[in-house]
């Protein structure tokens, strides 16, 4: 693979996507980059502590990949605090991370904690970076309290499920860069050989200008698990929070991000507007919350590009997690590593890569061990927010204004955390959530 090729995609995607960053879409700003004034809080090859908030599937698999960074060779790490609403999630995932990492995992009882504060007793402990893995809805805050007590950050995607939240993410992100504070966003495709070098060799004229984008993230869709007998409201959808807006934010943002995201990368700015439908044909139970188990969007960018997007949680119906690219001189499969110009010439990503979930990890402790800049957060959040976009769009038929949506009124988080206390949508008598209905919902 061409290094310098490699060099330069990585460079102009922190350019364009970093914190420092700020795009007009953010608030009416000219876009610029600041470059922090030499290393600040280089930590070389001594010790990391981190803390683990919210010990899922993902959160330990977040924490063993920033602990696989010290057998690489990268210096010490240690997992010294965990933290998560559920002691079974959390005693499982500390099973799991001890058997993998057993010299470098050391959490006593003293330094586990449930509950809705755990995250703040978490990150009070002697740690230096905090990987936050919690329902999407959480980051915001997490991140934001983070960054108040001085921590480096690992924050899985989405940023947030709400505008309130994006302008929060976007607001922090430039305090951690005040404080030279490095922050990862598990938009791992940023990291990934093939994703690089493909979209190097488009943004520099291999199909020639883009005239339309396609992505999708068409699966069967994900668990479900059982109310149980005395079992809150409020921990019911805990449990279940990927059903459920306020925590997940719907699958279109929870997981279609990714593909929403590489256009994004692709294009080197956001959408100015969406228009899209969708619903509830097959993935209606009461069990299935208040999300949509299908959309589709158009997306429109300043330049009058247009992105079609697809999402469908639809078991045995056709799968595809993708992304295309169409241009004046050619097409290219992105996500497939793959381009063809219209005169017959093809290229193929034949490299070896690395995986990419483990690289977003090496390249953030690198940034943490020598102290250069190195903050993901806004783009995490504007990516976010352009699943939020389409969200909003597709549960109101309407068509909706990125500088609308951001600035609009939105907050979907609960009036008070806590088991006990209702959660921002509750069931009705049979069971059922509200439902957004096109052209009566509005979009925020």
């Amino acid at each position: 693979m061409n290094t310098s090729r490699r060099s330069f995609i990585k460079s102009s995607s922190a350019a364009l996507f970093g914190a420092s960053a700020l795009s007009h879409l953010a608030s009416g700003e000219t876009q610029d980059t600041v470059t922090e004034a030499g290393p600040r809080n280089a930590f070389g090859d001594g010790p990391i502590r981190i803390a683990l908030i919210g010990c899922g599937g993902r959160g330990t698999g977040a924490a063993s990949q920033a602990l696989h960074t010290a057998k690489l060779g990268m210096g010490d790490v240690k997992l010294v605090a965990m933290a998560d609403a559920f002691s079974d999630r959390l005693d499982t995932s500390l099973q799991e991370l001890s058997s993998w990492h057993p010299e470098q995992v050391s959490v006593p009882e003293q330094r586990r904690f449930t509950g809705f504060d755990a995250y703040k007793r978490a990150m009070e402990s002697d740690v230096d970076m905090v990987v936050l893995a919690t329902p999407p809805g959480f980051r915001p805050m997490h991140f934001d309290q983070a960054v108040r007590l001085g921590k480096h950050v690992f924050m899985e995607k989405p940023c947030a499920v709400d505008a309130a939240g994006v302008r929060s993410v976007i607001a922090t992100a430039r305090k951690a860069d005040e404080a030279g504070l490095k922050v990862g966003v598990g938009l791992q495709r940023h990291h990934q050989e093939s994703y690089l070098e493909t979209v190097s060799r488009i943004r520099d004229g291999a199909i020639g200008d883009l005239t339309l984008l396609r992505c999708y993230w068409n699966s069967d869709g994900v668990w479900v698990r059982p109310r149980e007998a005395g079992m809150s409201e409020m921990t019911y959808q805990m449990r279940n929070w990927y059903y459920f807006n306020w925590l997940c934010g719907d699958h279109i943002t929870e997981q279609h991000i990714h593909n929403l995201d590489v256009c994004n990368w692709l294009v080197g700015d956001y959408p100015v507007e969406a228009q899209g439908q969708g619903g509830r044909l097959v993935r209606n139970g009461i069990d299935h919350g208040e999300i949509f188990d299908h959309h589709m969007v158009e997306y429109t960018y300043a330049s009058g590009l247009k992105m079609i997007s697809q999402c469908r949680h639809i078991p045995g119906s056709a799968s595809s997690v993708s992304e295309f690219a169409h241009g004046t001189h050619g097409t290219a499969n992105v996500s497939g590593a793959s381009i063809q110009s219209n005169g017959g010439w093809k290229w193929r990503f034949r490299g070896d890569e690395e995986n990419p979930y483990q690289v977003e990890h090496n390249d953030l402790f690198t940034a943490v061990r020598t102290g250069t800049a190195y903050n993901e957060a806004v783009n995490g959040a504007k990516s976010s927010m352009t699943s939020i976009l389409g969200r909003m769009a597709t549960y109101s038929g309407q068509i909706v204004r990125w500088d609308d949506a951001i600035a609009a009124d939105h907050d979907l988080s609960p009036k008070k955390y806590d088991f006990n206390s209702p959660p921002p949508v509750l069931p009705d008598a049979d069971g059922r959530y509200p439902i957004a209905i096109p052209g009566i919902t509005p979009p925020y």
